[in-house]
Parts: C-alpha cells; structure tokens; sequence
C-alpha cells in the first residue's frame, strides 16, 4: 500500500486517526511532523470501495491512535465505522466538512494556527445547525470556525434525487421568485416538466416533505447548468457544471456580472442569487448565447467571493484566504476568483499536491482533532 507522507506545519500531540467522507474518501493517520494519507476510496456504498475502507482502516488501528476523526454527518459509512469503535480505548471527534477542507489547504500550505478567510464551495454535507452547508465563509483556525456567511438556503426537493435530477433546483429557485407564475416562463426546462410531476415538486416545496435546505454552491451551478443546457436531468453528480464551464470558457468578448444581494441577519452575512435567476431568465428570453450567460455566472460567484472577502476582511482584520472544496475544480472559476482576490492584495491559498475535493478531507480531520483533543 502506496501512502501519501506529508509533512505537517504542527506536531500532532497524540496519534490520530481521521476516516474521512463518503465519497472521494481517504483515511489519514498523524503522527509526529507527519500526516500518512491513504490511497482514495471513490464511493464507501460500493463493496469493493468499502473492503479496500476497512482494510486500511485495520491497518492503521494496529499503530494505536489515541483520538479517532470523523465527519459529522451520521449515514456516512466512516462515521459509522467510527461510531462502532469502542469508546474506552478511543477518543473520538467529529469534525464539520467544510472546516475540514478549509483546514486540509491550510495544512498542506504550511499554514499555523492562524485566522484566515475559508471559503468552502461544494456539493453538500451537514453543518453544525443540521441542515446541509456547500457555499460557507468561514473565519477560522485549526481549533475552531464562525460560520461568517453562506448562500441562500433552497429546499432541495426530494433530497439525494436533486442531485440527479437538477432541475428540481431549479424549480425551487424559480418558485421562490415567480411563485406559480414560473410555469409560465419560456424556458426549454419548464417545458419539460410534465404538469403531475409540476404538481408534485410544488407540494414538497410548500409542506418541506423530503426537502433539507442546502446552502450548496453545487447545486447553484446545477439550478444554472440546467436552465442554460434545457436539461432536466444528468447521470453524474456536477456533470451541468462541467459542461457549464466548457462552453463558458468559448466565450471572449466582453461581459458584465449579474446583479445578486449580501444581507445581514444576526448570525452573518446570507448571499442572495434571486437577482441572478432573474437577469438570467431575461437574457434566456432575449436569446443571448449560452456561452455568455454561463461566462456572465461564474464571473458573478467570483465577485461574490471578492465582496465578502472585503467585508469579512474589514470586520475581523484577516487577509489570508483559503480556497477550497469540490466547486474549485472549475478552474474558470478559480482563476476568476484569484485574479479578483489578488486585485485586492488578498494572499490566497490553494490547494497545490492535494485536490480540493473530498480526498483532503481526512488531512484536515487530523489538523483540526489534533487542538481538539
């Protein structure tokens, strides 16, 4: 077995053993200066994925970690497996996702315990509150995280079929706005939705029935992939946002943002799309070319990083940022982020041997449980 050794920017005060997420997942053991990071494991609900799991599970059990890393969301296969672990002989942490991620990029760039701006974009996974986080602004260090700002948070209509199905996404944006009146618009993807099936998805937004609200980066590139591409439904997690990439990266001429809204509440700062799907549907309605308008959306995530990044920055006097998570894959996206961050003298992080996906997961499970402990 082929592991990963990285040396670590801290000395991890008692061995630990981090079982990372579901998906993309790894297992990371940290000992001394040095963290050992497993080969991945693509999916824990695949046997083979699963046996190859437990085996270096077992392997690295038999060098007695003391403290025992895990994510925080219950139904996944590592955090059960940590669960059923005995108590006595270990001490076990749950670790938030996107804390982890945040902590994994800072980590491998040799970063301290240091404040620092994390901006975590991915598909979904449970944040402290219970419902599901995928687009945080965290200002926080190895120890601990505030959960500074995220987006608007939608109903995701019949939960994990969302993910398959995007444009459910869409018609919870849609509806938020338009109300019944969405069903009117001319958009390739309403049409496709039968008028049962309209009935339905309405009846799961109004009474929550199978519909965790999700503050998720991924399934915005999903509500948007599927209104541009008129495709309701996809075989692969983020398959409309790589396309939605692909053709907005054809686009050279000249493009402004969209509009969107920062509000405030009394735990942080919400960014708010509705502005976004509106202009969107006009320019859908004027028949602008798709390459322009997937070209005019990522340039608006950019400038949402850099607009929260300047408030976050002025209110805790922090100029580090850390970039990371799955969404960063997209690297229109990021190099859009960095050159606008960069403009603003922030100094930014990213990952650099390690991909910001899930595989990083476990690493940041170690540097956070090891000031947990």
């Amino acid at each position: 077995m082929k592991l990963n050794k990285i040396k670590l920017p801290f000395k991890i005060k008692k061995p630990i053993l981090a079982l990372g997420p579901q998906t993309k997942n790894t297992v990371c053991f940290g000992e001394g200066n040095f963290a050992y990071l497993s080969p991945l494991h693509p999916d824990l609900s695949n046997p083979a994925d699963s046996a190859n799991f437990e085996r270096i599970v077992k392997y690295f059990l038999k060098k007695r970690p003391r403290i025992i890393a895990y994510d925080l969301h219950p139904e996944y296969q590592s955090t059960k497996h940590a669960l059923n672990l005995k108590p006595d002989t270990y001490h076990l942490i749950p670790i938030q996702h996107h804390h982890a991620h945040i902590a994994s990029c800072m980590a491998e760039n040799n970063l301290s315990n240091e404040r620092v701006i994390g901006v975590a974009f991915d598909g979904t996974a449970l944040g402290n509150d219970n419902n599901l986080w995928g687009a945080e602004f965290l200002v926080c260090n190895y120890r601990d995280f505030k959960r500074a700002g995220h987006l608007k948070e939608i109903p995701l209509l019949g939960a994990e079929k969302a993910i398959l199905e995007p444009a459910r996404v869409a018609a919870a944006w849609l509806y938020l706005i338009y109300k019944d009146k969405f069903l009117n618009l001319k958009s390739d993807l309403i049409k496709k939705i039968d008028k049962k099936k309209r009935q339905v998805l309405k009846n799961m937004y109004l009474s929550g029935f199978n519909s965790p609200l999700a503050s998720s980066m991924g399934r915005l590139f999903d509500a948007v992939g599927s209104l541009v591409l008129g495709k309701s439904k996809v075989k692969l997690e983020a398959e409309l946002a790589i396309e939605l990439e692909k053709i907005a990266t054809r686009y050279t001429l000249h493009a402004t943002r969209y509009n969107f809204k920062i509000l405030k509440n009394k735990d942080g700062y919400i960014l708010d799309p509705l502005p976004i799907f509106r202009e969107l549907i006009k320019d859908l309605k004027a028949k602008e070319s798709e390459e322009k308008i997937a070209y005019r959306f990522h340039l608006t995530v950019a400038e949402m990083i850099r607009k929260m990044c300047l408030i976050l920055r002025k209110e805790d006097k922090i100029n580090r940022v850390v970039l990371s998570g799955g969404v960063f894959q997209n690297n229109l996206l990021l190099c859009l982020a960095l050159d606008l961050l960069y403009k603003e003298d922030f100094k930014v992080f990213t990952h650099k041997s390690l991909s910001c996906n899930d595989s990083g997961i476990s690493l940041g499970q170690v540097a956070v449980a090891n000031l947990g402990s």
